[in-house]
């Protein structure tokens, strides 16, 4: 919105006036720790309504306990990445110098040199963890309202290219609080920060304020008119309505513009049987560090038209990157939506595999799994699908672009197509959101060359029992490229499995069949 230089004075006395209120609040919730209780809460609340108004003392109060509730989970995260990376090293420092690891776990460190920089940082990471954990059990949190990283900004002002000037006035902007939740059944679905349907936006002033109102019963009324360009018929439906809607107001110090944004509660989307959802086929999406690879596939889980590419730029300010991850997700949802078919995603969390106590040495795959937008993009998709009534499937990641490139970039590539790692992978994270298996199996040999009837190939229905089942690998003349003791589990599909259930099927379990001579 654009607000005249009146306007803007009184928002910046109102937002530096209740941005001090909530900075106390927050000191004192803070400080309160784990013995805070519902006394202490409402003690708080009257003490912040005589210096603004209850509705305003239940904005703040709110929202700081929000603030501290979300610093001790990210506490708790913290302990837990400190904890795996303490117990990965604990774990390769036992085993000897240059030993080789798993597919599980970690070998031996490299080197002697290496193996002894190992042992101080597991002593800085006991240290560490240990102050960590005290400080969850005493209820401590770090808290900074405007944010940590404008604030360490103000000692490297040379490098942000700052004034102190201009350092100060974002700080200030990032510290005012000027918000409040909405109200079913008050005019326009919120009495603090009312906006009217054709855009009128009045602001109920504190108690300390209320010589700066222009209308009645302590309210100012700004000049500006504000307009919604994303979803403003549903904004209109619910003031019209009186229906709740929460504003928030924030001065963008760089642009030199004021916003206000408005948000409110969506009602929880329906779940779909899944075999409604598999009716027509579906659209496997791969997700990658700057795009998305999506194929669509029909319900018997063949590649059906050509494979699409959904790109994203990761660098810059996190809005630059949430809208890049938004204008990806629309235009593959608008592809969906076409179609009427649902969409198929892996089920991923790189939590855990971030630290570098687990990769080692490998700071590309480190880099590349850490820039992979896995939570936001998560989140963004399931909200926007909800939306427009597409179903989602998350399906286990387990060996998807492995067993995509093995068996499905060579047969979808052709003179005119070019199929990629990545289009294999969604056309395997398709098949088994589908429930088909992944890997595709060879024709049979001819007759009396090995065997008369061969193993069963993928086309083999769905009941049969054992289709998935590799041949059995025996030791001797026809298997020469396999040794005594090796291949041992080839049947097993649990071995070939993260989580030591079947990768393709859980109602049945292939046995190793018999080899005839």
């Amino acid at each position: 919105m654009r607000s005249g230089v009146q306007d803007e004075e009184v928002l910046r006395l109102v937002g530096d006036h209740l941005g001090a209120l909530a900075s106390r609040d927050l000191k004192t919730r803070c400080a309160a720790g784990l013995d805070h209780a519902t006394e202490q809460w409402a003690e708080r609340k009257r003490g912040l309504t005589e210096e603004s108004s209850s509705r305003w003392a239940g904005s703040i109060t709110k929202t700081t306990h929000g603030q501290w509730a979300l610093a001790r989970r990210g506490q708790l995260a913290h302990i837990q990445s400190l904890g795996a990376g303490a117990a990965t090293i604990t774990h390769r420092l036992s085993l000897p110098v240059g030993e080789r690891g798993s597919k599980k776990a970690p070998g031996g460190y490299r080197t002697r040199q290496e193996w002894f920089a190992k042992t101080r940082r597991l002593h800085m990471l006991a240290d560490r963890l240990e102050a960590v954990r005290a400080d969850r059990e005493a209820g401590r949190v770090c808290v900074v309202r405007g944010g940590k990283r404008l604030l360490n900004t103000r000692h490297h002002l040379d490098a942000a290219q700052l004034t102190k000037e201009q350092w100060h006035t974002r700080w200030q902007a990032g510290r005012r609080f000027l918000q409040a939740d909405g109200e079913s059944g008050k005019r326009f679905g919120n009495e603090t920060i009312r906006v009217t349907s054709d855009g009128e936006v009045s602001i109920k002033l504190p108690a300390p304020l209320a010589y700066l109102a222009n209308a009645p019963h302590g309210r100012y009324v700004l000049a500006a008119r504000v307009v919604f360009a994303h979803r403003g018929e549903q904004w209109r439906d619910r003031v019209t309505a009186n229906r709740a809607v929460a504003y928030r107001i924030h001065e963008d110090a760089l642009r030199g513009r004021w916003y206000l944004t408005a948000s409110w509660t969506i009602p929880p989307a329906k779940t779909v049987p899944l075999t409604a959802a598999r009716a027509n086929g579906l659209i496997g999406v791969d997700t990658n560090a700057d795009h998305l690879a999506a194929w669509r596939l029909d319900p018997h889980g063949n590649p059906v038209g050509e494979p699409l590419r959904f790109d994203y730029d990761l660098t810059g300010t996190a809005a630059h990157r949430d809208a890049q991850v938004r204008h990806a997700l629309i235009r593959l949802l608008h592809w969906a939506t076409r179609h009427h078919l649902a969409i198929a995603v892996e089920d991923l969390d790189f939590q855990t595999e971030k630290t570098r106590e687990k990769h080692g040495r490998r700071k590309r795959f480190r880099k590349l799994i850490s820039g992979m937008p896995v939570s936001r993009l998560r989140a963004r998709l399931v909200s926007m699908a909800a939306e427009l009534g597409i179903p989602v499937v998350a399906v286990d990641p387990a060996y998807t672009s492995r067993w995509g490139a093995q068996h499905w970039q060579n047969p979808l590539t052709s003179k005119n197509r070019k199929t990629t790692r990545h289009d294999a992978a969604a056309v395997a994270i398709g098949r088994r959101a589908l429930g088909h298996p992944i890997r595709r199996r060879t024709a049979p040999p001819p007759g009396h060359r090995s065997d008369e009837q061969g193993h069963r190939t993928v086309q083999t229905a769905s009941v049969t029992p054992g289709r998935e089942g590799p041949r059995p690998r025996i030791p001797g003349p026809r298997t020469r490229s396999v040794r005594a003791g090796r291949g041992a589990n080839a049947g097993n599909q649990d071995t070939q499995h993260r989580s030591g259930r079947p990768a393709e099927h859980e109602s049945w379990q292939q046995d190793s069949l018999s080899l005839s001579l």
